[in-house]
């Protein structure tokens, strides 16, 4: 079902969430995440020096899915990509990324637009990545053709996403020692909380869709908290139980034609 705006009523939910996220948060934040010099994955901040999921960025064009404030660009950028384009539906902090870039002087390209169809040019970069952006909050079987449709043959989309594992065990705001929903069948997880939805899937069907539309799964890293890792001032984050179990993992893999 598509919303008055033209978006999937799950992602008009989404983006109002956002707008607010970047109101209480991400704004703020912004700064000190673009001024970071080092390239750090999600919640347990993995340094890319030490988890190596990314290729060679030098002289790359790279598209980024969900970009949200674009810090994660922003070091791409940095680190090398010739052209980072970033791509997402919420306006606000597209705001943000917009005067972020202006402060730094990176240059990016940033676009609104639905992270499932973006309307840009078909083979038109050599990298597509996503850190907890359309990675979770776009369809899966959306998303991932698009990301085929816009790299070149021999392109990589490097994503993050929640471990299953993690996705199987969240209760409430913490995270539970014990399962709370069953695998078989998860894919669409609409929260009563916040009215969000997120799309998280186990390995098997993460599998299927890659090959589906034309990659090789390069590798898979799963990413655990370490001793000083501290909660989140923000989000829901147990650090206790990912010291145990893996909290997020990345996916890497190359478009074969």
């Amino acid at each position: 079902m598509r919303s008055r705006s033209g978006l999937p009523d799950y992602l008009e939910k989404n983006r109002d969430s956002w707008t607010k996220s970047n109101a209480d948060y991400t704004d703020e934040r912004a700064p000190a995440a673009w001024a970071s010099q080092e390239i750090a994955w999600g919640m347990c901040k993995a340094p890319e020096s030490e988890v190596k999921m990314l290729p060679e960025l030098e002289g790359k064009d790279v598209i980024e899915l969900g970009c949200g404030t674009a810090y994660f660009g922003a070091w791409l950028k940095r680190a090398g990509a010739r052209r980072v384009v970033g791509v997402d539906v919420t306006p606000a902090q597209l705001e943000t990324a917009r005067r972020m870039d202006e402060e730094f002087g990176l240059g990016l390209e940033l676009v609104e637009a639905n992270a499932e169809e973006t309307g840009l040019p078909e083979a038109s970069f050599d990298l597509a990545v996503s850190e907890y952006g359309a990675s979770i909050w776009c369809d899966p079987y959306k998303w991932v053709p698009e990301a085929a449709r816009l790299l070149r043959p021999g392109g990589e989309l490097v994503f993050l996403r929640n471990a299953t594992l993690a996705v199987l065990c969240w209760k409430d705001e913490e995270t539970a020692d014990t399962l709370q929903r069953p695998q078989r069948g998860l894919y669409r997880i609409d929260w009563e909380d916040d009215g969000t939805t997120e799309f998280q899937m186990g390995h098997s069907e993460w599998v299927k869709v890659l090959r589906g539309n034309g990659f090789e799964i390069l590798d898979l890293a799963e990413l655990y908290a370490d001793k000083e890792t501290a909660k989140h001032a923000y989000y829901a984050f147990n650090p206790e139980w990912a010291r145990r179990w893996p909290w997020e993992e990345i996916w890497r893999a190359r478009k074969t034609a």
